[in-house]
């Protein structure tokens, strides 16, 4: 870990890394800035390949929605939220296919307005982006667990298609991170959910349907067309999913599934 920097009024971030030239970014918490027992820790992965054009809007303002919706929850202090997108076209920079909009933050310190315009572009590094959002989620769950605090987590991958671009990670790292997320050894729970959307090409529900089987991810949703309608949906969905993870926190075990009606 290194570069730690803190604005005034802001969280205090610090760059960790979690190998194989990935590494985010998230707050610096010391053992007097527990919320309460401990801390959920919230990955959400968006898509941002050429497929998703026409779309960019509404899955943005599903963005915005699913984080707002937490404000509410009588957890929200025990939040820690990272947002990422990932497209081939990020590899350049970053040698694989995922950039960060902003690491693990507290709620009180995101500003949904700030959240970029998606931009659709490049093809789907589907791999770098689950090993980044479940890697950096080990790699600091870690970091609370030497804390003394309790940690649970859940990630969403949204996407369009399965993977054809990733640069950075190989099938089998993501399959060894998923694994290590659910031993139970640093994380009380770790729920993966993979939802994809449909932009228009037939066969992604049951590309990503399989993946999920094959790579160990616990849940697959498939949200449908990418209507308005329908985010708002898959936006509700994922809110009650963090606040019913967010309940569970400090029982030792997984969060109760939410039934996806999208």
């Amino acid at each position: 870990m290194a570069n730690s920097q803190k604005i005034a009024g802001q969280d205090a971030m610090e760059e960790f890394e979690i190998g194989s030239g990935f590494n985010f970014s998230g707050a610096i918490i010391n053992e007097e800035d527990a919320a309460g027992a401990g801390y959920t820790l919230v990955t959400i992965a968006l898509d941002e390949t050429g497929s998703i054009g026409g779309f960019e809007k509404q899955i943005g303002d599903m963005l915005r929605a699913s984080v707002e919706a937490c404000f509410k929850s009588p957890y929200a202090n025990n939040l820690l939220i990272r947002v990422i997108r990932f497209g081939s076209q990020y590899s350049r920079q970053n040698g694989n296919g995922v950039d960060e909009i902003h690491g693990f933050k507290s709620l009180s310190e995101i500003d949904i307005n700030s959240y970029p315009t998606l931009r659709g572009g490049g093809a789907t590094p589907l791999y770098d982006a689950i090993f980044s959002a479940v890697g950096a989620m080990n790699t600091y769950a870690k970091q609370l667990y030497d804390l003394d605090f309790a940690v649970n987590g859940i990630s969403f991958i949204i996407t369009d298609g399965g993977e054809n671009a990733s640069q950075g990670a190989g099938v089998q790292m993501v399959k060894d991170e998923l694994a290590r997320s659910i031993t139970g050894e640093i994380m009380e729970s770790h729920v993966s959910i993979l939802v994809g959307i449909d932009t228009g090409y037939g066969g992604a529900k049951n590309d990503l349907a399989n993946f999920q089987q094959d790579a160990g991810i616990n849940q697959f949703i498939w949200a449908g067309e990418a209507t308005k309608d329908k985010l708002a949906k898959l936006a509700e969905f994922v809110s009650q999913s963090i606040s019913s993870t967010s309940q569970a926190l400090g029982t030792g075990g997984p969060s109760q599934k939410i039934s996806a009606t999208i």
